[in-house]
């Protein structure tokens, strides 16, 4: 038996500016912005599964997502495409095959929302 679990733990995301990327991420996601910045650079947000942690220490433009690295999901994908419109996000695709769109965050990394 491996040592290692087949589950994930977090995800990390390069940000150039923890404090802005923790806000916006926690604007965009509902979730409440008064969990602690651990070691001045990562911010983990409270997610219902894995983690994804927030990183300015591992930033550098050459290091942002451009491909997917993970997806949100939704229940909704016109729902989602439409709060997303609403909160000026930069969509990069529409929704594509009635099931998932693509965005960018505010420092360029490509992430996805899928049905």
């Amino acid at each position: 038996m491996s040592p290692i679990s087949n589950k994930i733990g977090g995800v990390f995301i390069p940000v150039s500016n923890i404090e802005q990327a923790r806000d916006w991420y926690c604007s965009l996601l509902g979730l409440p912005a008064d969990g602690d910045i651990l070691f001045g650079h990562i911010y983990v947000l409270p997610m219902d599964g894995p983690d994804i942690v927030l990183d300015s220490q591992i930033f550098a433009p050459d290091r942002v997502y451009q491909v997917p690295a993970f997806q949100f999901r939704t229940d909704d994908i016109h729902q989602a495409y439409e709060y997303m419109q609403t909160k000026n996000v930069q969509l990069t695709t529409g929704i594509e095959n009635g099931h998932w769109f693509t965005f960018k965050d505010p420092d360029g990394n490509l992430l996805m929302v899928c049905k």
